[in-house]
């Protein structure tokens, strides 16, 4: 038997399995997809210093790591069931039921869904979807497209997709309704793209993004955006433009398009179709926690960490004995943050098991001292994101911790009062 199960072979998930077994720990990876990587598969870019970072490559490099350390990593199967026993974890999947004393859930985050009319026709998908299709497993999906949602992700994927010879028509925004407001508000979106000026191709688009941190320029900003866009990387983006209708017979045909006001709302009389073959829909991600959920996990709604995470504190521990979380699920970042809170949680669940069994004092405390640095390895990658993916990341893991001091001071006060 394992003395750690881990949901998820994405970066967190390697990571820690990694860790753990450094420490002497048996580990056990279950994965629902064929490849291990997550989403560090579909990831391409280039970074600052003009070093491309190859999502593919880097999940090579973790595969190979935990295969010599005698990882036993199952792919394909899809953990539908969680529950705590008296020993620690059972799990239960498509390939049966596995038990250990630890259970890290690196479940990683899921695309958020936005409807708009015309949206089940073959040809639309999501962007991630896009992503997966040109860098994963290398197949066009299509000729010329138009991405719905101009956001941190969009952005990136539409540069991967320019970089695979795709041409994209337009990036514009969804319609707005209740559902999204905010990503159908030019203001707001001008507001969330400032935040990645500094990755913009030109130096004028940089200072102009910039410029754009001030509201009051950014309303100005707004006022004076050409009708048709700007492009950027060859890639028209319209903020002044929302999808109306995504249309054609059997399969997409084109998306009609329609010019709005600086708050969303769609102008009579401006609408107009742009041809295309393909349709990206990008509604951002969202942690992906229903089996942290079904684990019995509490809960906390941090915006800024991009919707509801499992109660955790910096060590990747949550309020359940035994159990661990650590990536996505915990909050939406890159990959490298995700990486490095593979090794807290690997060297967490290391430095629990080693507590359990006795060992010697001096092994803990040396285990203790990797723990810390790791804890505080994850902040300065955080700092030193190119991108966030919410602009307030930092303030909603300050507010998981002071969330944590809460739970747990709670706790000693219930026990006291018994």
């Amino acid at each position: 038997m394992a003395d750690v199960l881990i949901v998820g072979a994405g970066p967190a998930g390697l990571s820690a399995a990694i860790s753990c077994a450094e420490n002497g720990l048996q580990v056990k990876i279950l994965d629902e997809f064929v490849k291990p990587g997550g989403r560090l598969l579909g990831q391409l870019h280039q970074e600052p210093d003009g070093k491309w970072w190859n999502g593919i490559e880097e999940a090579e490099k973790l595969h190979e790591k935990a295969l010599s350390l005698g990882i036993d990593i199952e792919l394909g199967a899809s953990v539908y069931d969680v529950q705590q026993t008296e020993q620690g974890w059972k799990i239960y999947s498509t390939s049966g039921i596995d038990q250990a004393p630890s259970l890290l859930l690196a479940t990683g985050a899921a695309e958020c869904p936005v409807p708009v009319p015309g949206w089940t026709l073959p040809g639309v998908m999501s962007i991630g979807a896009a992503q997966v299709m040109t860098n994963v497993h290398r197949v066009s999906v299509g000729k010329r497209g138009v991405i719905i949602g101009i956001n941190v992700l969009s952005a990136a994927i539409a540069r991967e997709l320019e970089l695979a010879g795709i041409e994209l028509a337009a990036m514009v925004l969804p319609g707005k309704n209740i559902l999204n407001e905010e990503a159908a508000n030019p203001l707001e979106v001008m507001k969330s793209m400032a935040r990645v000026a500094h990755l913009a191709p030109s130096s004028l688009a940089r200072l102009a993004g910039k410029m754009m941190k001030s509201p009051s320029l950014r309303k100005l900003g707004v006022r004076l955006y050409p009708e048709y866009g700007i492009k950027i990387w060859g890639i028209p983006v319209q903020l002044r433009k929302s999808a109306v209708q995504i249309y054609g017979t059997s399969r997409v045909e084109g998306v009609r398009i329609a010019t709005v006001t600086a708050s969303g709302e769609v102008i009579p009389g401006t609408e107009a179709d742009v041809p295309a073959d393909f349709v990206c829909i990008a509604g951002g991600l969202y942690p992906l926690v229903e089996l942290a959920a079904v684990a019995g996990c509490s809960f906390q709604r941090i915006p800024e960490l991009g919707g509801h995470v499992p109660v955790h504190n910096r060590k990747m521990q949550t309020m359940l004995k035994g159990l661990y979380v650590a990536g996505n699920i915990t909050g939406i970042e890159n990959a490298k943050v995700a990486i490095a809170q593979g090794t807290v949680a690997g060297l967490s669940i290391s430095l629990d098991r080693m507590t359990e069994r006795s060992k010697s004092l001096e092994k803990c405390s040396m285990l203790l001292d990797k723990l810390e640095q790791a804890v505080n390895h994850v902040q300065s990658v955080r700092e030193k994101a190119l991108i966030h993916f919410h602009p307030n990341v930092l303030e909603g893991r300050k507010k998981m911790e002071a969330l944590w001091r809460e739970k747990i001071n709670g706790q000693k006060k219930d026990f006291l009062e018994r």
